[in-house]
């Protein structure tokens, strides 16, 4: 039986387009047809944005999609967590499914280097990366957070073998 799962992900730039169609295909690829990936940005009715949409027009077609999920992958990483992938946390947590989050922020950890730890009294001089621990709190509810694309395919292959209602 196939799985529906809902990729989100900020999408305005060359640079996250390229990132999201890398991991999508990773996915793609190593489950074939055993999950049906929502990529937003392939949702050119929406999310060409030469076009025009209302506001109500992306959040009902976006909606659609997380409805008919059963698992929402969200990527956490950037200056912030985008608005937009916040807010589909926190619809998909709503729906009571699991959430696996990624993020691969490259200065999380090394928590043992006291330079780093010492840096922390010093205004503007944090060396760790910050992520919005409630928007994490939500996800964490759900399921986890992984730190790679591999970690992702993985954590979804115990996804698919286990009951498929955690991760």
């Amino acid at each position: 039986m196939t799985k529906h799962l809902y990729f989100a992900s900020p999408l305005f730039t060359e640079m996250e387009q390229h990132y999201n169609t890398y991991v999508v295909n990773k996915i793609r690829e190593a489950f074939e047809e055993n999950i049906d990936v929502y990529l937003p940005q392939e949702n050119a009715a929406i999310n060409d944005k030469s076009n025009y949409a209302s506001s109500i027009q992306i959040a009902d077609g976006d909606n659609a999609y997380l409805k008919k999920a059963d698992i929402l992958v969200a990527v956490l990483d950037g200056v912030t967590v985008d608005a937009g992938v916040a807010s589909e946390i926190g619809y998909f947590y709503a729906l009571d499914k699991p959430i696996i989050g990624i993020y691969t922020d490259i200065r999380q950890g090394a928590g043992n280097n006291k330079e780093k730890i010492e840096a922390l009294d010093e205004i503007a001089e944090s060396p760790f990366s910050y992520i919005n621990l409630y928007t994490v709190g939500l996800v964490k509810q759900r399921g986890q957070v992984v730190s790679s694309s591999d970690d992702l395919v993985d954590k979804l292959k115990e996804w698919m073998t286990n009951d498929q209602k955690s991760v």
